[in-house]
């Protein structure tokens, strides 16, 4: 157990990307805990799933994406993501309670 444990420990690490202090940015407009509509627009993101996450910031970042008109605004704050930063954002979201 402590080898899984060690070896989830170096994954992040490696990973770089810490999805709660990312997630510090979209709190703002998404609440502390996902539970809002961002701009009274957009879906509550608390209780997403990891890939339904990361499939819609790829969406926004590419700009396929424009669920409830949020397109440009979260093309702009998906620009800067990497796929390592997504994965790491679906990861906390989707643990968000």
């Amino acid at each position: 157990m402590k080898t899984l444990m060690a070896i989830i420990g170096l994954t992040a690490m490696l990973s770089g990307a810490d999805g709660g202090a990312l997630y510090q940015k979209c709190a703002a407009c998404h609440g502390a805990k996902g539970e809002k509509a961002a701009l009274g627009k957009s879906e509550v993101i608390a209780r997403w799933g990891s890939a339904k996450v990361v499939d819609a910031l790829k969406g926004y970042k590419a700009g396929t994406r424009n669920t409830k008109g949020m397109g440009a605004l979260m093309k702009g704050q998906a620009a800067s993501l990497s796929d390592a930063d997504m994965k790491a954002l679906g990861d906390y979201i989707s643990g968000l309670k």
